[in-house]
């Protein structure tokens, strides 16, 4: 797709430029593509479309071209990184002669861009050429007017957003079929998709991240269908939070007919409605709504440590962007990424398997009672599952792909040595953790082969299905799922966010611990059934 854009724009230019006199445009070096051109190319997702009229022309604005992001030609400095390298930037601005695209491509060619583009003829030739544009609509002030009295902190949230500043109206996001109380059925759901008609970067990234997958990872569970609507449905238990992934049609349908609207959108877990703020979605007390509690104590164990500490203090005497302490995002959303991913996943899993022996005996067990193998070590329709949920790691490069990216933020206060030498140590304590887990694993297993315990019907074989989550049919499982969700997790993920606390007290402790009252409950077991 890229390829034959640039042959696009290759064919375009060559004409374009023709007979075109140094003295007649700025920043000749810069080079113009005609509006034939870009209107072959306006749904390539490898170009990016940008409008620099300067502020005062942009108020005034009734349009722009479809899929342009508008940015403030002045303040180039404080959004160029956010745009990927790679792509091709075209900018467009009122001036026949391209002067301030020619001058902010220039600019952005010297920070290291080099497909940039300037829109010959701008866009006033584009307008007049009845080419595709996206009106910039006014709040209808029948919204302002029932909503001020409805919900007004609705009105003045959107007010306050970058959306109420630049006139990204109801109808935008909603349609403009409701026009009443009597209507409000006719309201349309915002999906991601809608977000992406101009934000089409970040929309991609997070189509290609673990958090687009979240709705499916969560319905994936085998005993997911036991959870009641209110915790699923409802978005009142797991669904809550894993809601922000994508979902079909027929779900979102689903959802609605059980009376939830909430949960149906994705961009506003981060970016809370209606101020949708950039600046919020920033803050790492952001990801605390989800990584918390049980399985997932990301925050407590970040905003417990050595980094999380500095970083909240900073918070209140300090300008974000002057901020050097590491955040969430800092570490994995570097330079705005949507992709979030890491290296060894929520799972801390990953194929290949080690050469370690041992390590590789241990994780083949772990992943039997995750069902992703069989009791040949043969994949499962699990594996398949687990691959599409983007949970785990299933080749040394995309595992090594995060752990690079990973170390490159460590870099930019600690040495590539010292980096990679704390992030081993997480990988020793997650061989180690999986080693207990595996001894654990192997005597409710013994258990199962000896008669001991019943065959579950939903269980796929007479073994230990962790899966089963709380569900779990027995108290030594449910003892071997708190080991593995909330001990073993804690003990990994501590030890990766330095802190010591949840990696050795409420970790490692708590495995030994675990692991113990597995042997005892197995010895029980095993006495009454002599």
């Amino acid at each position: 797709m890229k390829a034959i854009t640039l042959v696009v724009l290759a064919v375009f230019l060559s004409s374009a430029l023709t007979g075109v006199s140094a003295k007649e445009v700025p920043f000749p070096d810069v080079p113009r593509i005609p509006k034939e051109a870009l209107k072959l190319i306006l749904g390539n997702p490898d170009v990016i479309i940008l409008d620099v009229r300067i502020e005062d022309q942009w108020q005034i604005a009734d349009g722009k071209i479809v899929r342009a992001i508008h940015e403030d030609p002045e303040k180039y400095e404080s959004w160029a990184n956010k745009y990927p390298r790679e792509k091709i930037l075209i900018l467009y601005c009122v001036q026949p002669s391209e002067a301030t695209s020619a001058t902010t491509a220039q600019r952005l060619k010297e920070k290291g861009f080099s497909k940039t583009f300037a829109l010959k003829g701008g866009w006033r030739e584009w307008k007049a050429s009845a080419f595709p544009i996206q009106k910039k609509l006014s709040v209808k002030q029948e919204c302002a007017k029932c909503h001020g009295q409805k919900s007004p902190k609705i009105v003045s949230d959107w007010q306050l957003s970058k959306h109420g500043r630049n006139e990204v109206s109801c109808s935008v996001c909603h349609g403009a079929r409701h026009v009443s109380e009597k209507d409000v059925d006719q309201v349309v759901p915002v999906k991601p998709d809608k977000c992406a008609m101009c934000h089409q970067i970040q929309s991609d990234q997070f189509k290609s991240g673990k958090h687009s997958k979240a709705w499916s990872a969560m319905k994936a569970m085998p005993t997911a269908h036991r959870q009641s609507m209110v915790s699923k449905q409802g978005i009142k238990g797991c669904g809550g939070c894993h809601r922000i992934g994508l979902k079909t049609e027929a779900e979102i349908g689903a959802l609605k007919e059980k009376g939830s609207d909430f949960g149906i959108a994705s961009c506003d877990a981060c970016h809370t409605r209606h101020n949708f703020s950039v600046k919020e979605a920033r803050q790492p007390q952001v990801c605390q709504a989800c990584h918390t509690g049980f399985d997932t104590s990301q925050w407590e164990i970040y905003s417990s440590s050595k980094h999380g500490v500095k970083f909240l203090i900073e918070q209140s005497i300090i300008p974000l962007e002057l901020i050097a302490t590491p955040s969430c995002q800092i570490c994995h959303m570097q330079k705005g990424d949507h992709a979030v991913r890491t290296a060894w996943g929520f799972l801390a899993v990953r194929l290949p398997m080690p050469d370690d022996k041992q390590w590789a005996s241990d994780r083949t067990i772990i992943l039997q009672a995750l069902g992703v193998l069989d009791r040949d070590a043969t994949p499962t329709t699990r594996f398949n599952v687990l691959k599409a949920a983007d949970v785990a790691r299933f080749t040394q490069k995309d595992w090594q792909k995060e752990r690079d990216k990973m170390l490159m933020i460590c870099n930019k206060c600690h040495s590539f040595s010292d980096a990679r030498k704390e992030l081993e140590k997480g990988d020793q304590m997650i061989k180690a953790a999986d080693h207990l887990m595996a001894e654990a694993i192997r005597i409710v297993a013994e258990l199962y082969q000896d008669g001991i315990l019943d065959k579950p019907e939903s269980y796929p074989d007479a073994f230990p299905d962790l899966l089963a989550l709380h569900d779990a049919p027995t108290v030594i499982e449910q003892k071997l799922f708190t080991m593995f969700f909330q001990h073993r997790t804690r003990a990994f993920q501590g030890t990766f966010h330095t802190n010591p606390d949840y990696a050795e007290r409420l970790g490692w402790s708590e495995m030994r611990k675990g692991l113990t009252e597995i042997k005892s409950l197995a010895a029980a077991l095993q006495e009454k059934n002599k």
